[in-house]
């Protein structure tokens, strides 16, 4: 008779054997030996470990079986998803992508206008940014709910590093050149994380701290838009909150416009209410996407008929005709400032990344479709190569137009390409309307849009479940707030780090007991009915045995030990004869685990306690073979569950 191996099953933390004892013979059960994988050579080990880390979703799976013509169509297919799926293309597809394309882009010009002002640069800039990635991106991107283009917080982030460098209003072409740098590096940085397969690498910045990030970045946008809003005309360079606060009340007795502020309070307010009419009602989604539009057309002709600027009402004056000019040559291939773009670059590219991935696994998850994360990588580093050459700055995946372009059926990617050539056709047409378009305005643009940023359900859910989520997420927050937009993220980054660390230095183990009327063995911790087997402690291990941790897994199991043969002996009970490891969640071991598992050994041996090991995985079984830790201890001391060594020693009650 065969019996099953047992296995964890991880938040249930509990130990299930479906096995059963023997109902036709009177004999011991039959015990199953713990097998031993195949032994792998050096280079077989090496290329299933690059395999497993780099190809998880098995990248050439399409290729297999297929003549070479056929596998260089797929290979050019893979660079460019429209080539695969605009052979089915149709009219009513476009009509969706048309609809959804028109839509998006009357969200898109005023949002592409203002956040060119976050970021210091022309407002021509904005709508440039708004025209080439997003024809790009068309072509090699795999979300086809994604609306591309400048984001708030992308662009307050490269604002700010880029404002520590060169001063935007003392030197505008300087400062200029070294966002088109920091885009070239950005879209780079991007393609190679991509290319060599490193999409994991963005993992390590945990939902909690982009949460955290976010929400202080909204927040310190907001408080950056009060010149717009009261018209102030000298203001803080610096981010912070004690800095902006300072600015504004510094000049409430000479500094502030009444007509600015009755502008910009208005049209905020029409702002929030299209907004909270969407949100109250999905079928009138389209109300908030027109409403900014709406806001810039009304009160560029109020402040035209009134000659508000007259009064001193800030307008955004003369925007720049015509489409995009070539800043090749602009861009610092060389000079002090290549190295400041790099790392300006990098910094922001990574920011935008992980902004663009969370967006497009938030909808193919939606919309039930694959999203392939380094083939979007490269798609989003491509599009800003060719928009830093094309004065574009760093562009990425917007969370409120895409979710408009999703809500207005978009079937595909050419939803982008319809709101790249409206913003073309803005460029070439009707860039000189804008003249008088009162800086206010703009500012409450972005005010209503960084305040969808700010996700109190996230931030509640994380005090609810993970108390270190949530530090990490005020972390980050605090520190955007207060500090500087670059303190922030390191911050968020550092506190994830040490999350991360923490975990393994620190893994948890706990007691295990048998369950009543069961072969089941859970921890007493959470199953207060199990009961611990008489002469045993079963300790389970929750974690990988590394070097970082190997000496604090040894000597919590010998505390776990002392402590319960001190119980015993003051309650006159039988000591303990084995210690049963539960090693199913141990997915791997190092020298250095081994190491500490022959010293638990020894000094187990010298209290007459017997070390027994149940259930070790392929990886373990195998390194505890090649070490020879499997003759240290006996192959009888090795058992596929814990249940079978209970019976195998004939210890309590099976």
């Amino acid at each position: 008779m065969s019996l099953p191996i047992s296995g964890d099953v991880g938040a249930q933390e509990i130990d299930i054997t479906n096995e059963t004892s023997s109902q036709h013979h009177s004999e011991a059960p039959y015990i199953h030996k713990v097998g031993i994988p195949p032994k792998q050579n050096l280079l077989q080990e090496i290329t299933a470990t690059v395999k497993e880390t780099l190809f998880a979703d098995d990248l050439f799976r399409q290729f297999k079986d297929q003549p070479r013509s056929r596998k260089f169509i797929i290979g050019i297919q893979s660079v460019f998803p429209i080539l695969e799926w605009g052979r089915h293309y149709n009219l009513t597809k476009f009509r969706g992508d048309l609809i959804a394309g028109l839509t998006v882009a009357s969200l898109c010009i005023p949002q592409g206008i203002a956040y060119a002002k976050v970021a210091n640069l022309d407002p021509q800039y904005g709508l440039y940014s708004s025209s080439v990635p997003p024809l790009i991106y068309a072509f090699m991107g795999s979300s086809r709910d994604m609306a591309i283009g400048p984001v708030a917080v992308v662009s307050l982030l490269l604002g700010a590093l880029l404002g520590e460098e060169i001063d935007p209003d003392i030197h505008p072409l300087d400062y200029r050149r070294l966002a088109f740098t920091a885009t070239f590096f950005a879209g780079i940085t991007e393609v190679v994380l991509g290319f060599f397969r490193l999409g994991f690498l963005i993992d390590f910045l945990s939902h909690a701290a982009v949460v955290g990030f976010m929400a202080g970045a909204a927040i310190t946008i907001s408080l950056q838009q009060f010149k717009g809003l009261l018209g102030i005309t000298k203001f803080t360079k610096k981010t912070d909150i004690v800095s902006v606060m300072r600015s504004v009340w510094s000049t409430v007795n000479h500094g502030w416009n009444w007509q600015t502020i009755v502008i910009a309070v208005t049209f905020l307010a029409f702002l929030l209410l299209a907004k909270y009419i969407g949100k109250k009602n999905r079928k009138l989604f389209w109300v908030p996407a027109i409403a900014p539009l709406i806001s810039i057309i009304l009160s560029t002709f109020l402040v035209y008929i009134t000659r508000a600027d007259k009064h001193d009402v800030a307008i955004v004056g003369k925007v720049k005709k015509g489409v995009n000019p070539s800043s090749v040559n602009e861009i610092f291939f060389t000079g002090t400032y290549l190295a400041k773009g790099f790392e300006i670059g990098v910094v922001a590219g990574l920011v935008a990344l992980a902004e663009a991935i969370a967006i497009g696994r938030t909808f193919a998850t939606k919309n039930n479709y694959q999203l392939d994360g380094n083939k979007e990588m490269i798609a989003q580093g491509t599009m800003n190569v060719v928009g830093s050459m094309t004065s574009c700055f760093i562009t990425t995946g917007s969370f409120s137009r895409s979710a408009v372009n999703c809500m207005t059926g978009c079937q595909t990617t050419v939803s982008n390409m319809v709101m790249s050539c409206v913003v073309l056709l803005t460029l070439e047409l009707i860039t000189p309307l804008f003249k008088y378009t009162p800086n206010a305005i703009l500012a409450s643009i972005v005010i209503s849009a960084t305040v969808g940023l700010i996700d109190i359900e996230a931030i509640l859910l994380f005090w609810k479940i993970d108390k270190f989520d949530f530090a990490t997420c005020t972390g980050a927050c605090l520190g955007v707030v207060f500090v500087s937009v670059e303190i922030g993220l390191l911050i968020a980054v550092s506190i994830s780090f040490a999350k991360i660390l923490l975990q393994v230095t620190r893994p948890r183990t706990s007691i295990l007991g048998k369950l009543p009327r069961t072969t089941n063995y859970g921890d007493i911790l959470q199953y207060p009915e199990a009961k611990k087997v008489p002469g045993v402690l079963i300790v389970r291990v929750d974690s990988a045995i590394y070097f970082s941790n190997s000496n604090y897994i040894r000597e919590r199991i010998w505390r776990w030990l002392g402590d319960e043969e001190e119980y015993l002996k003051e309650n006159h009970q039988p000591r303990i004869q084995y210690l049963i490891l539960e090693m199913s969640p141990v997915t791997n071991i190092d020298t250095s685990g081994i190491q500490a598992l022959e010293e638990l050994h020894k000094s187990l041996q010298k209290g007459n306690i017997q070390l027994v090991l149940a259930n070790p995985g392929p990886v373990v079984i195998h390194k505890l073979h090649a070490s020879k830790f499997t003759d240290l201890i006996g192959e009888d001391k090795i058992f596929v569950t814990v249940s079978d060594a209970i019976v195998t020693y004939k210890i309590g009650e099976a």
